[in-house]
């Protein structure tokens, strides 16, 4: 095997083909995300999900994935990225197996959970990868936009691909388009990427492993119980237990001769930011797909190929502003690029806190184009600086800092923005005069549910429920954008401050990436 980074350059050939098969997990992941998102319609009617078993489904994975990145990029260090890649691509498929044929909603979860864990190996092997493939700054920062645009490309053909799927096959068809993809990947990879790890990866500790992961869960769980039930004991009790074991991990990461992650890189304040834009542009797609997806299968009542349709040139657009985003860092600098795309994503969210039950379709369009667009535009001069900080060597390490904020990210948008919908939905669902109280139970589940159990009554109690339910959903829709819009701007504010309140992109690692600046041993002196 290749040390990292490898004993010889490759060829520029060599390393195109290399970025094009690593380019395919990333648009599975992608194609994943997305496409979920239009089953559940479907979904909520064949297995009946209470409304919590709904947001486990979608929010399961990502908790999973996050929780385990760390771990996973540390694992690739030491085993081999590839390797590690190929296995966690095997699982990925059959665990997408298991979930096309769930019967129930527990087991679809249980199934997407085990593809979180599957994914976990992944993105932090191709990021790191990418990172040693490409030695030059130049390409690596190409490299690494395509990467990045793969995410919008994959996200435009979830939709269609979910669309079509849906419209002639049952909800769990939609799990099954990983199979061809990862199929692929295992013909291609072993050919075409070359194995790389840390000639000197040290102990793996096991109690930081445990640690980061005690910590992830019960955090983002409080997070979401305090979202959908308010500050409950429970609640409470699950963010202690997380904070405590994040303290815990801190303190060991200081006091080890070979982290997990290096923590003193949280001391640069720009890489803070970095860090912190990936996690709330993730945040702010997860969340806005979540309720986009729903708003027009059902309140608006379009087909999921003629919704996957109107979601395409926002993915589009996302696409294109990943790939331009590096250039424009270069005239104003990185995180100027950071603090734009997400005020963008910021007025997307406002435009999307005022659509309406009539089904203002274009702007909802409007809107998803400047949310995808501006998330695309922050997160594509973000990640480079994130890796270029972090030593070849360390590369899976670092790569999973990064990845672990965008998953926490889509995980957290999902759960609390998810949540706070949901909780004004079902608190604005009143009873309908004629409709059991059995049954609004059942309607106050999730907006699915009561979309079914309007056409299980039928005629005038149908279009009275219906109109409740679609009145409650759209108003939960307006809460969680205002809170997501409020938080971006916040963000935004913050990367602008970065950016002005130390303009010398000198002692930075993302800015003299993207502006292309001479390497810096200073930037890595001491962080391996």
């Amino acid at each position: 095997m290749h040390a990292a980074p490898f004993s010889s350059p490759l060829s520029a050939r060599r390393q195109w083909a290399a970025l094009a098969v690593l380019t395919l997990p990333v648009l599975l992941i992608a194609i994943d995300n997305t496409i979920l998102g239009f089953a559940i319609p479907r979904l909520s009617e064949s297995l009946e999900p209470t409304s919590s078993q709904l947001l486990w489904i979608i929010d399961v994975y990502s908790f999973v994935l996050a929780g385990l990145l760390v771990t996973m990029g540390t694992l690739g260090d030491r085993i081999g990225r590839r390797k590690l890649l190929l296995i966690g691509s095997t699982g990925f498929a059959v665990a997408s197996v298991a979930a096309a044929f769930a019967p129930t909603a527990g087991a679809l979860i249980t199934a997407r959970a085990l593809i979180g864990l599957a994914g976990a190996t992944l993105m932090p092997s191709t990021l790191s990868l990418i990172r040693n493939v490409f030695t030059d700054d130049r390409r690596r920062q190409i490299a690494i936009a395509v990467w990045a645009a793969a995410f919008g490309v994959g996200s435009a053909f979830g939709p269609l691909v979910g669309g079509l799927l849906l419209e002639h096959f049952w909800w769990g068809s939609v799990f099954l388009v990983a199979v061809p993809v990862i199929a692929a990947l295992l013909v291609a990879a072993p050919f075409l990427v070359p194995e790389s790890k840390d000639p000197n990866p040290g102990r793996f500790d096991v109690t930081s492993a445990a640690l980061s992961m005690v910590a992830m869960f019960p955090i983002v769980y409080g997070m979401k119980v305090i979202a959908e039930h308010g500050l409950t004991a429970a609640a409470i009790l699950s963010l202690l237990v997380g904070i405590g074991a994040g303290g815990l991990f801190v303190r060991r990461q200081r006091r080890l001769t070979d982290p997990m992650i290096d923590v003193t890189l949280f001391r640069i304040p720009r890489f803070r930011m970095a860090v912190s834009g990936n996690l709330i542009s993730c945040f702010g797609f997860a969340g806005s797909m979540f309720f986009v997806t729903q708003y027009l299968q059902i309140v608006v009542g379009m087909s999921p190929t003629r919704a996957g349709l109107l979601i395409l040139p926002a993915m589009l657009a996302s696409a294109v502003c990943t790939m331009v985003a590096p250039l424009l860092a270069r005239v104003i600098g990185a995180f100027a690029v950071v603090g734009i795309g997400l005020a963008v994503g910021a007025i997307g969210f406002a435009c999307l806190s005022q659509v309406t039950v009539d089904g203002n379709v274009a702007l909802t369009a409007v809107a998803i184009v400047l949310l995808n667009a501006g998330f695309g535009a922050a997160m594509a001069v973000a990640i480079d600086g994130i890796l270029t900080a972090i030593p070849p060597e360390r590369s899976g390490a670092g790569a999973s800092v990064s990845e672990t904020a965008n998953e926490l990210g889509i995980a957290l948008g999902t759960a609390v923005l998810g949540s706070i919908m949901v909780s004004i939905y079902r608190r604005d669902l009143d009873a309908v005069d004629g409709v059991s109280d059995a049954l609004m139970r059942a309607a106050r589940e999730t907006l699915g549910a009561a979309d079914a159990v309007a056409r299980d009554l039928g005629g005038a109690l149908s279009d009275a429920l219906r109109d409740a339910a679609n009145a409650a959903f759209v108003h939960g829709v307006s809460v969680a954008s205002l809170v997501g819009a409020a938080l971006c701007a916040l963000l935004a504010a913050w990367a602008f401050w970065t950016r002005f309140s130390d303009p010398d992109p000198s002692d930075d690692p993302l800015d003299a990436a993207v502006a292309l600046a001479p390497d810096d041993p200073s930037l890595t002196s001491g962080r391996s």
